[in-house]
């Protein structure tokens, strides 16, 4: 199997189509900035099928990235908790993310672990994918360090607005690549 791949025995449950697809979720990490003062990080999120997401990141260090991703989604709760993991790979891992969405409490918890290049350059690892010169920076920023040269973040965010469509995003290829 070659690699980069998404690989679950796990089917997907029936509620996705009611619980996620189409799903457009705008959520705030209450962060701080390199000096600790407190700002908000904030992120779009738009679930668009079984198998991609499209997002856009308006705050943070990778505030201005526009992007989409092949992802797994698994059911944790129906009506209640998905998980959404993705790989944001240039060329080579330089992200990866496992987003829990709790529907119910509109909580985003996220685990995500970022390469050195893509964490120590996060200006440079703005951009938009469909641009060819970002996504050959992006790349670039990719080869830097080696795979455990990680920044491994962790938090939870406040949901504040959930909708169906792609909102501002702008849609892709269903079978879109992004690796």
């Amino acid at each position: 199997m070659p690699l980069p791949e998404f690989f679950c025995h796990t089917p997907l449950h029936s509620s996705f189509v009611n619980d996620i697809l189409d799903t457009h979720i705008i959520y705030e990490y209450n962060a701080a900035d390199e000096h600790g003062n407190p700002e908000k990080w904030r992120y779009e999120f738009w679930f668009f099928s079984e198998h991609r997401i499209v997002y856009s990141i308006h705050g943070g260090p990778m505030k201005g990235r526009q992007n989409y991703q092949t992802c797994s989604y698994q059911c944790i709760r129906p009506g209640e908790i998905w998980q959404c993991n993705f790989l944001d790979a240039a060329g080579r891992p330089e992200l990866f993310v496992s987003l829990v969405y709790d529907i119910k409490e509109k909580k985003i918890t996220t685990g995500a672990a970022f390469s050195k290049g893509h964490w120590e350059h996060a200006k440079e690892a703005h951009g938009d994918k469909r641009n060819p010169e970002d996504f050959e920076r992006w790349r670039g920023l990719a080869k830097l360090g080696i795979a455990t040269d990680r920044l491994v973040l962790a938090e939870q965010a406040n949901v504040l607005e959930v909708f169906k469509g792609p909102g501002e995003l702008r849609p892709i290829a269903p079978d879109a690549v992004t690796f």
